[in-house]
């Protein structure tokens, strides 16, 4: 999985962001293998976490210079893994979802709410979606930092669970990511 976060021309004035987050897993979605998140900023980040399954342990680089590794619990997760997860997750509105992440630092079990059901609008199309919230205390790094983090994602509430709109916020930065397109079923097909 990929996610790439850019600062428009009016934000780069305030605090330019241009970041990559790779997140690879196995193909049976029960854990992450490698995860990689490269931030130009003026916190910037070349990390790197490597996960050895036969070791239990994940070990992080940033900038080249390695960390000790930590031990991980089985089916352990990359934060950015961790938004997929949750598309494979019963998603039931008042329900609490765990599940492990670790970013190489710190291991920690994320608490995911699961709020209403509700219609949100997407550039002019309706989506019947869940409300999912994940507990933003212990989520990621940059977050811990932050006053009062939020993150908030919406997911369709079908089979699918296709991540509609990602609300971010960070101290008195707030990030939005909306859905763009779909591929067509039979290209989804294909491309599995």
């Amino acid at each position: 999985f990929a996610m790439t976060t850019k600062t428009n021309a009016a934000v780069d004035l305030l605090y330019k962001i241009r970041e990559r987050q790779d997140s690879f897993v196995d193909p049976a979605m029960t854990r992450s293998i490698l995860y990689k998140k490269r931030t130009e900023s003026k916190h910037p980040r070349d990390v790197v976490v490597n996960f050895d399954w036969e070791k239990r342990e994940a070990t992080r680089t940033n900038f080249g210079e390695k960390s000790p590794p930590i031990q991980i619990v089985q089916g352990s997760f990359d934060p950015l893994a961790l938004l997929y997860v949750l598309r494979l997750q019963d998603l039931r509105e008042n329900s609490v979802i765990e599940i492990p992440v670790t970013d190489g630092q710190t291991n920690y079990r994320v608490k995911v709410t699961v709020g209403k059901r509700d219609s949100i609008e997407i550039q002019g199309k309706m989506y019947d979606a869940f409300e999912v919230t994940p507990d933003m205390d212990r989520l990621e790094e940059v977050v811990k930092k932050s006053e009062n983090p939020q993150l908030k994602v919406w997911y369709t509430a079908d089979a699918q669970k296709i991540p509609l709109r990602i609300n971010s916020k960070a101290g008195i930065v707030t990030f939005v990511f909306e859905l763009i397109s779909v591929l067509p079923e039979p290209e989804r097909r294909r491309i599995q």
